[in-house]
């Protein structure tokens, strides 16, 4: 019995101490009075050598014997088998900033840093735009039009935004742009998105990675004071010129060169550039007056002196200038926003178009990571959360309106599971807009959060806009002018694939990059021991390489703790209210998922590019902490309202049981084999706890959206609404509202339709039969009549004659270029096209 007694207290010491991150000599004072206990009175030779793990740690609590044993024999093989950081990825490691991915890496988040974001905060000039010019622009658009009928965006459109300073929202004040905060820009994109994605297109991209950012940021003082008010008036358009054929994803890898030789501009020798390029994909590219161009530099004669490979460098070119090609359009899922190739072959610039001027030459891979890493986390995640929150108003309504065996169909089980998605989607991603958002206007640029903040809403809006069709069934595959679902759903590829396709931004940067930006110690670690300097290099690996231990082992003993009592002794904030529980939960997952990331690290090092299943899963886990955390936060910036709670009670459970799912896969598939018992232990010691929301509980979120009133406009803020019968939109809502103040004279004319007084077929007027039978009044039946009108425009889908809908389609492979046009033709010729 005692021995049963001591070794539970050894255990509850032991875990103590990891979890306070104890020194070393800490532990070695607790091996020492452990085994002292355990060999009292014990007479045998053989006691004395339990006291040899005493002994150990007792000599390498001395920090000179721990150096020479420990920390430099490790050093050395790190350094050793350590593959090189390479130039690009130190750029990308090194730009943006770390946020609240920092917090949920440490195993240990501050909840103060999470309640210092700001809420959602507009000034009175940034409200005004929103609920003006914006309102205005969204009510001036016809998605049918720009989609279908024109396949352009109109130019009455590109008037109205050059006009009131659209395209220069993220431009100083100084530079004549509207200097708006990014929170302001991130709502603006995402009320216009709500209207139509190809509109919204020619916004974003001079507000996103583009000339506009990199000239603020980088420019010369003379390409500021020239550029930047033409840009924010709309007098140039530019477009960024980065991906290649060969370089899309890996644009590193990228072809086009520059030469560094002297040439003729404007008559006179110049130190110039001479370049070849091949771009293609490039938003705003057909309609552009600027061309920012990535490309690498080279320097054989050491003119910059820089050396022979200076590098990725960043150039300004006019469209119009000699050997600039800008390519005809392609179409990308049908949109109608500008897009396509540009090249130009052996064309001479002058050095003073290279962004930032000569001495900014081979810093283009940094000045984009900077940029990408603020923009992106702007500008598809505003859109994405936007056409949520859209397809949330329609599909309510539709599904309200729309009746199926005598009864709406939102109020079948099956319907309404989907439909319930919708909601957590539109909930969940705006809370994590608006907390990415407010990072951001804080000057923040976190790399690792747009990352994860890009490829999460976008594949969430998919989810919502394939749930969102099928909820409208034929209503929603007919395409025509009263279709409000296709434009959504033909660009949701277009947000899946850009800056950054989400494949690639899952797999190789959001945990791969993260695990070295956000974790305290790691990136410390490898950069002491990439130092040249060995000494200073050991010098820094140690104390990295300590804190890393104590930062280890105190979270797999918290992990397990927190794990094993549910997270009840895991402190929350104290203003919660209510979410307690949900903030417990939330930091008991934070802890597994350092222990885990840890570990992985650790033990797959330079493996976790290949391991991409791994880093994917990882990437997902930390993902659902984040978005659970903006949740949570967006309930108490919200001021707890009513209803909401239970919304929030639902996405914790899903968040908190997809985390699950995702950190057991890692564990599952985990390439070590002898670590994933160990993982086992430590995050599931009594097995898989979470569950998803229960059926109740969704219903009951369900109910809160399927009537007009706070819950349903809050769930769809900051999108544009119309009220226009007229409008395929605004219809939903005039016909809603008319629908549910009619339901208990419907219900009336029901029963006598069931009763067998009235029939109802076409033909025969069953309102007012049932007006002169006495089952209704006959202001009853016109207001009936009224909203089966209405009901039947709004399920009603178009039809054209077939002369309307003919192709014409110009020769296939007129715009395909050199091997390209041969590899379409042989294509071509092998399919019998």
């Amino acid at each position: 019995m005692a021995a049963v007694v001591l070794l539970i207290l050894a255990l509850g010491g032991f875990l103590l101490l990891g979890m306070v991150r104890a020194p070393l000599w800490g532990w070695a004072a607790a091996v020492g009075l452990l085994t002292l206990l355990a060999t009292y009175n014990c007479t045998s030779a053989l006691a004395w050598l339990a006291w040899l793990p005493f002994v150990g740690l007792a000599l390498l609590s001395f920090p000179a014997l721990r150096r020479r044993f420990i920390v430099a024999p490790i050093f050395a093989t790190v350094r050793k088998i350590l593959p090189k950081v390479s130039d690009t990825e130190a750029q990308a490691l090194e730009a943006g900033t770390v946020g609240f991915d920092a917090e949920l890496f440490s195993g240990t988040p501050d909840w103060s840093k999470l309640q210092s974001i700001p809420p959602i905060e507009l000034s009175a000039e940034e409200r005004a735009f929103l609920d003006g010019p914006t309102e205005e622009l969204c009510r001036m658009i016809s998605d049918w039009q720009v989609r279908h009928s024109l396949r352009e965006i109109p130019e009455e459109i590109w008037v109205f935004v050059k006009k009131h300073g659209f395209l220069g929202m993220l431009i100083s004040k100084e530079h004549g742009g509207l200097g708006f905060s990014a929170q302001a820009q991130s709502l603006i994109l995402g009320k216009i998105a709500s209207r139509s994605p190809d509109v919204v297109t020619i916004v974003m991209v001079p507000n996103s990675l583009g000339p506009g950012e990199l000239i603020e940021k980088y420019g010369t003082d003379e390409q500021k004071h020239y550029y930047l008010p033409r840009l924010a008036k709309g007098e140039e358009v530019p477009c960024f010129s980065l991906t290649g054929p060969t370089s899309g994803s890996d644009a590193a890898t990228m072809r086009d060169i520059g030469h560094v030789t002297r040439g003729t501009h404007e008559g006179k020798e110049t130190l110039g550039i001479r370049l070849s390029w091949e771009k293609r994909y490039i938003t705003l590219g057909p309609n552009a007056t600027l061309v920012g161009l990535a490309f690498r530099l080279f320097d054989k004669d050491n003119l910059l002196g820089k050396g022979e490979d200076v590098g990725i460098t960043l150039a300004l070119i006019p469209a119009d200038h000699p050997g600039v090609n800008i390519g005809r359009r392609h179409l990308p899922s049908g949109a109608a926003f500008p897009n396509g190739p540009n090249w130009g072959n052996d064309v001479f610039i002058p050095i003073d178009w290279v962004i930032g001027g000569q001495a900014m030459a081979g810093n283009g891979w940094r000045m984009l990571m900077e940029c990408l890493s603020a923009g992106r986390a702007i500008s598809l995640p505003s859109s994405a959360t936007a056409g949520a929150k859209m397809m949330l108003r329609v599909t309510s309504a539709y599904g309200r309106i729309r009746k199926q065996f005598g009864l709406p169909v939102s109020r079948m089980e099956g319907v309404e599971e989907p439909l319930v998605r919708i909601i957590e989607t539109a909930y969940v991603n705006e809370a994590a807009r608006a907390m990415t958002a407010a990072m951001v206007s804080r000057g923040e640029k976190p790399s690792v959060i747009s990352a994860l903040m890009k490829y999460q809403t976008t594949e969430k809006m998919r989810r919502a806009v394939n749930d969102a069709m099928d909820i409208h069934g034929g209503r929603g595959i007919c395409d025509g002018p009263s279709n409000y679902l296709q434009s959504a759903y033909q660009m949701v590829p277009v947000g899946i694939t850009v800056e950054g396709a989400n494949i690639l931004t899952r797999t190789l940067i959001t945990f791969a990059q993260g695990a070295l930006r956000s974790h305290p110690f790691l990136y410390k670690e490898v950069q002491a021991a990439q130092d040249a300097d060995r000494q200073r290099g050991l010098d820094a690996f140690e104390t990295a390489f300590n804190g890393h231990i104590a930062f280890s082992l105190s979270n797999a003993t918290g992990a397990f703790v927190h794990n094993i009592t549910g997270g009840a002794l895991v402190s929350s904030p104290d203003d919660a209210l209510g979410m307690s529980h949900w903030y417990r939960q939330l930091a008991r997952a934070s802890r597994s998922y350092a222990f885990v990331a840890d570990l992985t690290v650790a033990l797959l090092g330079g493996g976790l590019k290949i391991k991409q299943k791994i880093t994917g899963r990882m990437a997902d886990a930390l993902a659902e902490l984040y978005m659970l955390s903006a949740t949570l936060k967006r309930y108490q910036d919200d001021g707890r309202p009513a209803g909401d709670e239970l919304i929030v009670e639902l996405a914790a459970q899903n968040g908190l049981w997809r985390f699950q799912e995702a950190i057991g896969g890692v564990i599952d598939n985990f390439p070590v084999r002898w670590a994933r018992p160990l993982m086992r232990i430590v995050v599931f010691p009594l097995g898989r706890r979470f569950k998803p929301a229960s059926d109740v509980l969704g219903h009951q979120v369900a109910r809160h959206v399927l009537q007009p009133g706070e819950v349903r406009d809050r769930l769809t803020r900051h999108i544009f609404v119309s009220r226009d019968v007229n409008d395929p939109t605004g219809i939903l809502e005039v016909t809603l509202e008319k629908v549910i103040a009619a339901e208990p004279i419907e219900k009336k004319l029901e029963k006598a339709i069931r009763d067998g007084l009235v029939r109802r077929y076409h033909g025969i007027d069953w309102f007012a039969e049932a007006a002169d039978k006495g089952v209704i009044s006959a202001a009853e039946a016109e207001q009936l009549r009224e909203v089966e009108q209405l009901v039947a425009r709004v399920i009603a889908v178009d039809h054209f004659d077939p002369a309307e809908v003919k192709p014409n389609y110009a020769t296939l492979g007129h715009n395909i270029r050199g091997s390209e046009k041969v590899a379409s033709e042989k294509a071509i010729a092998g399919f019998g096209v």
